[in-house]
């Protein structure tokens, strides 16, 4: 059993955790996943490795309370345990050699996209780290990017924290003042990485993305978690989750992410009135 040792809320909707799990902090490296399961009944579900600590053996996962399971997750207190949890899965982030990069997250992808910042500045690269969020309230690990990034960017929707606009504003900015970068990788809503890498691709600047679709296994057996990468067909829990974002196909991978929405705001609302039942 995977004990959690600590529970920290980030915003309204996004929770930190931190697990025992000494094996998996052994070998994990950023951009790698886990796969957890909450009890021996629920569904699996694959959670980004935020940060990790060898010595003290633990893993972070950060999650956003979307659906049945993180809603679950979320429920469960400091001493409780996860029933399974399994990793590192995927292929980390190849970073050695990079000498200047822009670091590009979104919202709760930069869960994500911070231990990529931080695994670059302990390799002593130039980190330029661009985060945007809707709002003030949303706004997580701005202290830890602050500390691993030469230049930070802070972007709100709605201009209420940092500077008004989206994340590709502050990047093209940089570009246009002259940066150059040996590559942007950018992690975020798909919508955000689509426009990033269409930026991108005018200037000629390689561009690395997470992707994070549907997944069941994470061994690349159910092919839930296919993808369309310059033609070809992708896994990205074998094949990733980092892929050149100029080949993806950024319309199909919305279109397939969008399927089972309404399926998930049901079961989240089932959920939710189950632990009300329970509290009365």
């Amino acid at each position: 059993m995977f004990q959690i040792l600590k529970k920290q809320p980030l915003n309204p909707t996004v929770t930190l955790m931190e697990i025992d799990a000494p094996l998996i902090a052994k070998k994990a490296e950023p951009g790698q996943f886990i796969i957890l399961r909450v009890n021996e009944n629920g569904e699996r579900i694959p959670l980004t490795i935020a940060d990790y600590d060898r010595e003290k053996g633990t893993i972070t996962i950060i999650f956003q309370i979307v659906g049945a399971t993180t809603e679950e997750l979320n429920h469960l207190k400091e001493g409780d345990c996860l029933h399974d949890f399994v990793g590192p899965l995927g292929t980390p982030s190849h970073l050695e050699g990079l000498k200047k990069v822009a670091v590009v997250g979104g919202g709760v992808g930069c869960a994500i996209a911070y231990p990529v910042a931080k695994k670059l500045h302990e390799l002593g690269a130039t980190v330029h780290s661009i985060v945007g969020f809707r709002n003030k309230d949303l706004v997580i690990l701005e202290s830890q990017f602050k500390a691993v990034s030469d230049k930070m960017c802070m972007m709100s929707d709605d201009g209420s924290y940092g500077e008004k606009g989206l994340v590709t504003d502050a990047l093209k900015k940089l570009i246009e003042s002259g940066e150059q970068y040996d590559e942007v990788i950018a992690i975020g809503p798909l919508i955000m990485m689509k426009f990033v890498c269409a930026l991108t691709k005018e200037h000629n600047i390689k561009t690395v993305v997470s992707m994070n679709p549907i997944m069941i296994d994470g061994t690349g057996m159910c092919g839930g978690c296919r993808l369309t990468v310059g033609g070809k067909t992708k896994f990205a829990c074998v094949d990733g989750p980092d892929f050149d974002g100029h080949l993806v196909d950024f319309d199909e991978a919305m279109e397939r992410a969008s399927m089972y929405k309404p399926f998930e705001r049901k079961k989240h609302e089932d959920t939710c009135n189950l632990f009300r039942g329970a509290d009365r």
